[in-house]
């Protein structure tokens, strides 16, 4: 037996109705946000990565799938949606037909990190991006339309937390400071924060090792070297985040584990799953789209992991439940083509049917029934076919009528008696 890829997973029968579910509720938000779909590629020039995430980070270095095509160029699975966007907005030149752009897509993403419970080497994510618009209101707007996603699905424990990473101004005379520190501390630090010292000091922030994480927790502070424009922007964001509600936490020892952000990074944890399950995260990124050959337009988006979001749905929920408007049963050979027939009708006329035309007796048929979920069942049998007739089931109450053929889809609409 050929099995799986390790870290790669099957989304099975039974799962897909909570995968559509989650999908379909989050398309639904974001389009009332003015958000529109844009379908990218999964796979990309490496380069394209190495720009726009950074060269210095896990991602680039130690989990994107790259490989070389038959051509020579070197290609990588996407590991995030953010730079496949910009690119296909710089290329197809899509912010001169609209200045003010919102953008999301939902597909899989790919990272070759250790496997573990709800974390995958393919896993799926939903991006949203909007861009041309730096005014801080829509850096809370942005975090409220993650925040409607995840409470669209039910989600009730959500904790949103907020910094900012400042602009490259500021974050200089930051990142002096923190590597300062981080050399007095040298020894405790893993390996590869002590490699990064000298080229990008603010991994360590976001370094799981518990060694770094306790050394940082008394490091220097980045909302302590914002700049006055910074401040400003981020006291307006957290203005806006008020004025709608959101309650949120301040955590400045944040910076996610992308190096294209600035000012504005924020993370949204769902507490029911525990509170070091980040089921979403994002923030603002001033520069990248000019990096990647594009306008200087700023931009801010954010992703949410569907893996994670499901770990919170209980499998029992009715909104998951399997439901088929109606099951036909054809008791006997010669009632076959008329069930046949009748099960193609009622689909045409918007119905969602199931049958079994093996032969099957009337007990089998209602178990079929039972467990596809049908609301009703038709019954044909000889009696039936001779008076041009069938036989309705109510599946909840099992009370029957006898329905003439031709007023069928008159009775199930709930227009007969």
């Amino acid at each position: 037996m050929i099995t799986l890829v390790k870290g790669f997973h099957d989304i099975l029968p039974e799962e897909s109705s909570r995968w559509s579910f989650v999908t379909e509720s989050a398309r639904w938000c974001l389009k009332k946000y003015g958000y529109r779909e844009i379908i990218t590629p999964i796979m990309e020039k490496t380069e394209l990565f190495v720009r726009g995430i950074g060269q210095v980070t896990d991602i680039v270095e130690k989990e994107m799938y790259t490989f070389q095509d038959l051509g020579g160029e070197s290609l990588s699975l996407r590991p995030e949606a953010t730079a496949g966007i910009l690119r296909s907005v710089v290329e197809h030149s899509l912010l001169r037909k609209e200045p003010v752009l919102k953008l999301f897509t939902i597909g899989p993403m790919f990272r070759r990190e250790r496997p573990s419970k709800g974390r995958f080497r393919q896993f799926f994510q939903l991006n949203a991006e909007a861009l041309g618009d730096d005014d801080p209101f829509i850096d809370a707007e942005t975090i409220a339309c993650a925040c409607s996603i995840l409470e669209s699905i039910g989600a009730k424990g959500l904790l949103v937390e907020v910094n900012s990473v400042g602009c490259k101004t500021c974050r200089n005379v930051y990142r002096v400071e923190l590597k300062k520190y981080l050399e007095k501390h040298l020894d405790g630090l893993c390996q590869d924060c002590q490699r990064r010292l000298n080229t990008n000091p603010l991994r360590s922030l976001d370094c799981k090792a518990h060694g770094c994480s306790e050394i940082v927790k008394s490091a220097p502070l980045i909302v302590d070297y914002l700049d006055e424009p910074c401040r400003e922007h981020f006291s307006g964001v957290r203005r806006g985040l008020d004025l709608l509600n959101i309650s949120y936490h301040l955590e400045p020892r944040m910076v996610r584990g992308l190096d294209y952000y600035s000012r504005t990074a924020f993370e949204i944890i769902d507490t029911d799953l525990g509170n070091t399950k980040a089921v979403g995260g994002g923030g603002r990124y001033d520069t990248l789209l000019a990096e990647l050959g594009g306008p200087e337009v700023s931009g801010i988006g954010f992703a949410i992991g569907i893996e994670r979001l499901l770990m919170g749905l209980r499998d029992e929920d009715e909104r998951f439940a399997r439901n088929v408007d109606i099951y036909v049963a054809a008791l006997g050979e010669p009632c076959r083509e008329t069930c046949h027939m009748l099960v193609d009708f009622l689909r045409k006329n918007g119905f969602t049917v199931e049958t079994r035309y093996s032969s099957y007796s009337l007990k089998s048929h209602m178990k079929q029934a039972d467990r596809v979920g049908a609301q009703k069942t038709i019954i044909v049998g000889s009696d039936e076919l001779e008076n041009q007739s069938v036989t309705v089931r109510d599946m909840s109450t099992r009370n029957q009528a006898i329905v003439p053929m031709d007023d069928i889809l008159t009775f199930l609409r709930g227009d007969g008696d």
